[in-house]
């Protein structure tokens, strides 16, 4: 943190944010958006940038034109969550290109080790990856993806990943910024590509 030259704290708006802040603000865009008071391509561009923010004003302008959140009862709110849960499915399927597919490894290695660091196993250029991000671990013959501590987080099917998590082939995997759709070991080469 940079501390202003007359000794003074600096403005709450230039405070680095944290992931706490990010989820919460992530939230709030999730549920307007189920409120239908944003269109598919506002919410994914609002989400993204929500990902990337690094100071509290980057958070702030987000949700500054949006309602402030209302009380619902619980039946309504667990309907919501139904709702959105299957909206960013459908977003990442109908306003971005289909995710690039993550294959499950195949072969004697148990971890594999994903971030921006070369030396790791997939390495994804995109600076809302951390360097060493993520890892996938074969346990009693399925895959557990791990979060490694990394400043975006990890997520399963929108779920941040906070604990080592399952995964299976169509579920959807994001480092940062970055969505990939899990698939099988017997869909290694798709006709015309090569394997992942």
């Amino acid at each position: 943190m940079v501390v202003p030259d007359n000794g003074q704290a600096p403005r709450t708006d230039e405070v680095r944010v944290s992931d706490a802040e990010r989820d919460r603000v992530i939230g709030e865009l999730r549920d307007r958006f189920v409120e239908g008071r944003m269109s598919h391509e506002t919410f994914t561009d609002r989400v993204d940038a929500a990902l990337r923010a690094r100071v509290g004003s980057d958070l702030s302008g987000l949700v500054a034109d949006l309602p402030r959140r209302r009380l619902v009862g619980t039946a309504v709110r667990a309907a919501a969550s139904g709702c959105w849960r299957r909206a960013v499915r459908a977003v990442d399927r109908w306003t971005r290109k289909a995710p690039t597919p993550l294959m499950l490894p195949a072969g004697p290695q148990l971890r594999f080790t994903i971030g921006r660091e070369s030396a790791c196993d997939l390495t994804l250029k995109d600076e809302t990856v951390s360097r060493w991000h993520a890892s996938l671990m074969q346990s009693d013959g399925s895959w557990v993806l791990t979060d490694l501590g990394s400043t975006n987080g990890t997520r399963i099917n929108g779920w941040r990943v906070n604990l080592p998590t399952p995964v299976a082939p169509g579920d959807f995997v994001s480092f940062g910024a970055t969505t990939f759709v899990v698939r099988g070991r017997a869909a290694q080469v798709v006709p015309g590509r090569g394997a992942a």
